[in-house]
Parts: C-alpha cells; sequence; structure tokens
C-alpha cells in the first residue's frame, strides 16, 4: 500500500479559533483521516524534531503532502534539501494552497512561484481543463467551492507539463490551480484549494482529487540515474 505522510506546518490551528473551529484536529488531522481511507498515513508538523522529516520518514514515504502559510522560513534548509533530493530519487511531491510559496516548491520551480490573492469569502468554479488525466478520474467536469480564497494570475511558476485545472473567481480572476511536474524520479502536483478557514478539504471532490493524486504521484520501480564520472563501457 503507498506510505503516505502529510505534513503542516500546525501554526494557524494553535492560534486562531476559526481555524480551529473548521479544523479541529489541525489540517493535517482531516487530510488524514480521508486520505486514511484508501492508503497508509501519518503526519508531520513544523514543530517536531527535523519537522518530522526525519531520514527514517522520508525513506519510508511514497508521497509527501504539505500545507504550509505564515512560517514557510522556518523550515530549515537542511530539511529542504533532504525532502528535495528524495523527490528527485522519486518520492512524490503534493503542494497544497498556500504550500505555493514553501521553500520546497520555490526550490523545484527555480522561480518565485509569487501570485495575486485576495480573502474574500467567495464561491470559485474549478475547472477540469484535462479531462483524460488520472488525477481527475471520477471528478466530472467541474467542483464548485462556496468560498475559497482567490488566487490569480500571473501565477510565476514554469510552465506545467501538465495543467490539469483551471479555476475562475467571481472577481474576473483565473488561476492555474492545478498543475503537474517531473523532477529527477518524482512527480510533483500542486494544488489551490485550502485556506485554512474554509471547508474545502471536507469537499468529496476536493478529496477525490487529492486521492487519485497520491496515486499518480506514488513512485515506480524506475531505477536513479549514475552521476558523475562514469567508467567507458567499451575501449575504443
Amino acid at each position: 500500500m503507498i506510505q503516505v505522510t502529510v505534513w503542516n506546518e500546525y501554526r494557524h490551528e494553535k492560534t486562531d479559533e476559526e481555524v480551529q473551529k473548521m479544523y479541529p484536529e489541525g489540517i493535517h488531522g482531516q487530510l488524514a483521516n480521508f486520505i486514511g481511507e484508501e492508503f497508509t498515513v501519518r503526519t508531520a508538523t513544523l514543530d517536531e524534531e527535523e519537522h518530522g522529516l526525519t531520514e527514517e520518514v522520508l525513506a519510508e514515504t511514497d508521497v509527501l503532502l504539505w500545507w504550509g502559510h505564515v512560517a514557510h522560513d522556518e523550515v530549515q534548509d537542511e530539511i529542504v534539501n533532504r525532502v528535495h533530493q528524495r523527490v528527485l530519487e522519486g518520492m512524490g511531491l503534493i503542494v497544497l494552497h498556500s504550500g505555493h510559496f514553501s521553500k520546497i516548491f520555490k526550490k523545484l520551480m527555480g522561480t518565485s512561484c509569487d501570485l495575486k490573492w485576495r480573502e474574500d469569502g467567495k464561491h470559485c468554479r474549478i475547472w477540469n481543463v484535462n479531462p483524460s488525466h488520472p488525477i481527475v478520474e471520477g471528478v466530472g467536469e467541474m467542483i464548485e467551492l462556496e468560498q475559497e480564497e482567490m488566487y490569480g494570475e500571473h501565477f510565476d511558476i514554469p510552465a506545467p507539463d501538465e495543467l490539469v485545472f483551471v479555476t475562475w473567481f467571481p472577481g474576473g480572476e483565473v488561476f492555474r490551480s492545478g498543475c503537474t511536474y517531473r523532477r529527477g524520479n518524482g512527480k510533483v502536483f500542486y494544488f489551490q484549494p485550502g485556506h485554512e478557514t474554509y471547508p474545502s478539504y471536507y469537499n468529496e471532490q476536493v478529496q477525490k482529487v487529492i486521492k487519485n493524486a497520491i496515486s499518480w504521484c506514488a513512485p515506480t520501480e524506475n531505477t536513479y540515474p549514475t552521476y558523475g564520472h562514469y567508467q567507458a563501457r567499451e575501449d575504443v
């Protein structure tokens, strides 16, 4: 069975009553609840030793989910490099919502990953623009959320390998809200919904997308390439 680790900085839930009410077990707890219906899941948070992402934990992780917002700078560079190497070796990575500004996502993208945003509590429509992709299986044409934070273009990321979702917001903005990448042997999926005071992670379609993405991101049996000095195979 696919081994999933859900990482959450777990700061809003400790200080904000509105977030506590929305996610009483923490955002990581809610994610783990529905992910655990189909996969083996564990959680890790920022204030744990080594942010809960020890060598041993990452070695046992097939797919890592990442949610962060207010404490990106507190993530140790050593841990970022550790996660980065695991992605190159084949571990899947799913970056959620404001994790677009995390050190690990920016390192993998090589850009600022900046965007426009507005927290106005309005609805949005997440359009499926890649209907044959495994990540959208069983999701349908569109996901409508009653409330979600507006993220708008330009989103400073490299052109996605595959664009899976585009979201429309009532203010007129659109956003590339579901993007896939390959880095080394690993696969990366960015998915926009998940503001901490809105119930996005209770939505069954959003849950379905995340579960599908876990299956898609899971490592293959492909061998990690050899780099550096290389002995000739033939004498010429």
